[in-house]
């Protein structure tokens, strides 16, 4: 599974909202709840992301395995 808990903590240290990434990244109220639901989002979206908070992907989203595996 993929999570985006990554993305609220460098969300918070960067003092970003997501009304930050609405208007400075054109990121859509839409992707924002895929975000929440973690949901997939494009890669473009992710790019967007990292431009917009001055990280890496890792700062953005972890692979968790799954429990059955």
């Amino acid at each position: 599974m993929i999570s985006y808990a990554p993305l609220w903590e460098t969300m918070k240290k960067c003092g970003a909202s997501t009304y930050t990434l609405q208007v400075k990244g054109g990121v859509s109220s839409s992707t924002i709840r895929r975000l929440k639901a973690n949901e997939s989002v494009s890669t473009n979206t992710l790019d967007a992301l990292c431009k917009i908070l001055h990280c890496s992907l890792e700062d953005i989203v972890v692979y968790l395995p799954d429990k059955a595996q």
